[in-house]
């Protein structure tokens, strides 16, 4: 389980990323990159970390899910996940 300061980091940097995306794109357009600068660090999406929505745990993160490895696990042997089952041939 991560600590819930990493989860709130996180989320501070995504509302960042949202809110400053549309100027970084203006800026980025028009190849100002002297006003890119002086814009917050953390508006810059390169700085989000995918994490998983229960744990908070950044190691192996799956996209399609949006949860880690073992999350994903342990919520498809208890059938959570629809349309997902344990593979056997």
């Amino acid at each position: 389980m991560a600590k819930e300061s990493m989860k709130a980091r996180e989320k501070r940097r995504q509302k960042l990323v949202d809110k400053y995306a549309e100027k970084r794109a203006k800026l980025k357009a028009e190849g100002d990159y002297v006003g890119l600068s002086r814009l917050p660090k953390n508006s810059n999406p390169i700085r989000l970390h995918n994490r998983c929505l229960i744990t908070g745990r950044p190691k192996g993160y799956m996209r399609q899910f949006g949860i880690s490895r073992i999350t994903f696990r342990e919520m498809a042997s208890k059938g959570l996940i629809p349309g997902v089952k344990k593979a056997s041939w």
